[in-house]
């Protein structure tokens, strides 16, 4: 087996577990808010920003953050008043926005993309200063998840509850739909459009089914993206396979026992109920 401490290994740990403590959390909003399909627009929308980065010459990072966050408003201030619903909004810009992205990517001959890249990630060849970015962008993002936690939530619960707590529900939905733009955007690069969406999405769905507060849904949901995490990386040294593959494998591996464990647990619960009836 590999030497597990490498520092290729090692850098990839730490900003594998970095950015899973920062989608834990992020992601059971998501979870909650149902807009597990605006994090795939988010995604798709991502390469279009690269496309645009390129073709004007400026940091790929704006870029897809600036796309990333036009989509964002688009959903949250104008998507609300089209006549379409909000599935198929998010549809519509999913598709056009991968599809014009990988439209401008094939026409600039004169710079070569590895669109595998940005799809997929290569945590493995993770630089200090990327972990670096990861860290400082992600106490960011949780410091307003703070800040902002009892807005969410209730946004969450209801929004007539929301607006009526004057809470501001369609700032607070926006808010998120940033956080959710920044977060794909500094971490696009790193692990990957696959890998972002999928540790934001399963291990809060994961989590969802053990915890029984919103708080304690966020740190399982963040336990479960470290292990997940550590384990993808340590069968993808073990076994060659691809990294950003092997980690979204062993999260949905987490969602499945967690699916059959609760499952188990009910059935045992349900037959303990009838059992005392009688």
């Amino acid at each position: 087996m590999v030497e597990m401490f490498d520092d290729f290994f090692s850098r990839a740990i730490i900003a594998g577990v970095g950015f899973a403590i920062i989608a834990g959390p992020l992601g059971c909003f998501v979870v909650w808010q149902r807009l597990a399909y605006f994090g795939d627009t988010m995604a798709h929308s991502a390469l279009l920003g690269v496309a645009l980065a390129l073709v004007f010459e400026i940091n790929i990072l704006i870029g897809v953050f600036a796309v990333c966050f036009l989509i964002a408003f688009f959903v949250g201030r104008i998507g609300e008043h089209s006549m379409l619903s909000g599935d198929s909004t998010l549809g519509v810009l999913s598709h056009a926005t991968l599809s014009i992205g990988l439209v401008l990517v094939s026409l600039m001959y004169w710079v070569r993309v590895d669109v595998l890249h940005f799809l997929f990630g290569n945590i493995l060849a993770v630089s200090w200063n990327e972990i670096l970015m990861i860290y400082g962008g992600g106490t960011l993002i949780l410091l307003v998840l703070i800040r902002k936690w009892n807005n969410l939530i209730c946004l969450s619960v209801n929004e007539q509850i929301a607006t009526a707590e004057n809470m501001k529900p369609v700032e607070t939905r926006f808010l998120m739909m940033v956080l959710l733009a920044a977060i794909v955007a500094f971490a696009m690069k790193i692990v990957g459009i696959i890998l972002t969406v999928a540790l934001l999405i399963i291990p809060a769905a994961a989590a969802r089914q053990f915890a029984k507060t919103p708080e304690q849904m966020a740190v399982l949901a963040a336990v479960f993206g470290v292990i997940a995490v550590i384990f993808g990386l340590m069968l993808s040294i073990e076994f060659d396979t691809p990294p950003s593959a092997s980690i979204v494998a062993n999260a949905s591996g987490v969602f499945i026992i967690g699916v059959v464990v609760t499952r188990i647990v009910r059935k045992r619960q349900r037959r303990t109920s009838v059992g005392s009836c009688e």
